[in-house]
């Protein structure tokens, strides 16, 4: 029965602050993938303009209504665009910017191959 009684004790001294970190850690999360639309370099975590501020005040709002973090991507993403999300979905209006970084890839490749068999033959 002591035992019990002392589980208790613990999991209701450590539960709140351990739950208060994950919410902390989460909005930490979701405040540096999206972007500042004043700022346009720097993402909400970083910004302190008074966008970024209101943003945070929100997302903690969501937060504690109990939206996952993507309902609260979502959520941003129909407000004001995709443009906000630092990591677009792949669709039809993101594929140059995600096939792009593989074709340099693939033709900085290319041309070292070509210079490489060039040079040895």
């Amino acid at each position: 029965m002591k035992f019990l009684r002392l589980f208790f004790i613990i999991f209701l001294i450590v539960s709140p602050n351990q739950i208060k970190a994950d919410d902390e850690n989460l909005k930490n999360k979701i405040t540096k993938n999206l972007r500042c639309l004043i700022c346009q370099g720097q993402s909400v975590y970083d910004s302190d303009s008074e966008f970024a501020n209101s943003l945070k005040i929100v997302i903690n709002k969501k937060l504690n209504e109990g939206l996952s973090e993507q309902d609260i991507y979502d959520y941003f993403e129909d407000k004001y665009g995709e443009w906000i999300l630092y990591d677009p979905l792949f669709n039809k209006n993101t594929y140059f910017l995600w096939i792009l970084p593989l074709f340099m890839f693939l033709i900085g490749g290319l041309i070292i191959f070509k210079k490489l068999i060039k040079k040895y033959k």
